[in-house]
């Protein structure tokens, strides 16, 4: 049994639809950001960095925070939805891709055109810049491929299962997704899978997967 403590983030759901595509038994409970939950005492004993989400695994005591490390090692554990040989090294580079890039800057996007708008026209135009480069990347990687990784057209692994949360949130980047045709083609062939629209709705279920 596997305890996540998440939130309805696209971090949080990296997780739970991984979770969903094992079919592991496990556990979301809900930390909520809003009310400051990740600053709990006890959430700091197993995420030391106060970010959602993290588990514990109960079978082997493991406890983990970061979505890459968590995602690896539950890949690691139940050998699926990784590659082998060259391939897996270029999983994990659309991995850190997604960590270190689409991440972090889709999330300033949120920040200041969402959340903040007219703030600073200057973030504004900044990171929804950098936002519709990494769409031009990810456009260019999908060409004559099904998925980021994995020989031929490619095969579902956990960077899918990365990348595909954040982008998710297009509306809230202010992109349409039409304009990137391929990315378009990626994001629908996923959100069509049972597991991922059952992690979608974990730990608390906010509503249908967003449709262009």
């Amino acid at each position: 049994m596997i305890d996540l403590y998440s939130w309805t983030t696209p971090n949080g759901r990296k997780v739970s639809i991984l979770l969903e595509e094992l079919g592991v038994d496990y556990v979301a409970h809900s930390i909520d950001i809003s009310k400051g939950e990740q600053f709990a005492p006890a959430f700091l004993e197993i995420a030391p960095n106060n970010r959602i989400p993290a588990i514990v695994d109960n079978e082997t005591g493991m406890r983990l925070m970061e979505t890459g490390a968590i995602m690896m090692y539950l890949s690691d554990k139940y050998q699926r939805f990784g590659c082998e040989g060259e391939e897996h090294w270029r999983m994990v580079e659309w991995l850190m891709w997604q960590m270190g890039g689409l991440g972090p800057m889709f999330g300033q996007v949120h920040h200041f055109v969402k959340y903040n708008p007219g703030k600073s026209a200057y973030a504004e135009e900044r990171f929804s810049t950098e936002a519709h480069r990494l769409y031009k990347v990810l456009e260019t990687r999908l060409s004559g491929r099904d998925y980021v990784a994995g020989r031929w057209q490619g095969q579902y692994t956990i960077a899918d299962m990365a990348i595909w949360p954040w982008v998710s949130r297009f509306d809230w980047q202010q992109v349409d997704l039409k304009a990137y045709p391929n990315v378009l083609d990626w994001y629908l062939r996923i959100a069509e899978r049972p597991a991922v629209q059952r992690g979608y709705r974990q730990p608390k279920d906010v509503g249908d997967i967003p449709l262009p």
